[in-house]
């Protein structure tokens, strides 16, 4: 069993399409790219979803939307984001439904939200924020990371991907100042 992370697939949501660009022509392009995109994960496989799975209302979207959750290979894990509406949460058969999740991965720790955090559980102590919400807008900082598809080619990543880029990546301002590193916000 592996694990994999996403965010923001938006499946069935024509308006964030166009909105940040995205390289389809349509939104069955795209939903049918998210869902091919994700052939590594396997049936056993969790795939953890950090929110705004699909933000659709009209009864075409919800089929699009059970659709897309059918073809995603592996158990999947919603944590909810700001486009989930209710139905979309009672609806479809989740292996599980958070707001904020922590999960161990063999040595990783994470600490799983849709939206990225200024600080968090064991921060100071290797534990990874992994978050979507900003789409293309942020990577993330030094121990968080924005898994979200307008960030990795529309593909889920792995613990190691993410441990990696985590590490990497250069320290937020913003944690800098919630850890008292920096004193002022310009």
């Amino acid at each position: 069993m592996a694990h994999f992370f996403t965010a923001d697939t938006h499946f069935a949501d024509d308006p964030v399409r166009r909105f940040f660009d995205r390289p389809f022509t349509s939104i069955e392009a795209m939903d049918a790219a998210i869902v091919d995109r994700a052939r590594m994960v396997r049936a056993d496989d969790d795939l953890w979803i950090l929110g705004d799975f699909a933000a659709c209302e009209t009864d075409a979207g919800r089929l699009a939307a059970q659709a897309a959750f059918d073809a995603l290979p592996g158990r999947k894990h919603l944590v909810r984001g700001n486009h989930d509406p209710e139905w979309l949460v009672q609806a479809l058969p989740w292996t599980s439904i958070h707001d904020l999740v922590e999960i161990s991965i063999g040595e990783l720790r994470f600490v799983l939200c849709h939206y990225p955090l200024v600080t968090w559980n064991n921060a100071r102590s290797g534990t990874i924020q992994l978050f979507g919400h900003v789409h293309n807008r942020w990577r993330g900082g030094e121990g968080q990371l924005n898994v979200g598809v307008d960030q990795w080619d529309f593909t889920p990543i792995t613990p190691d991907q993410a441990e990696l880029e985590a590490l990497i990546l250069p320290q937020s301002r913003l944690h800098q100042i919630a850890e008292g590193i920096e004193t002022t916000v310009e």
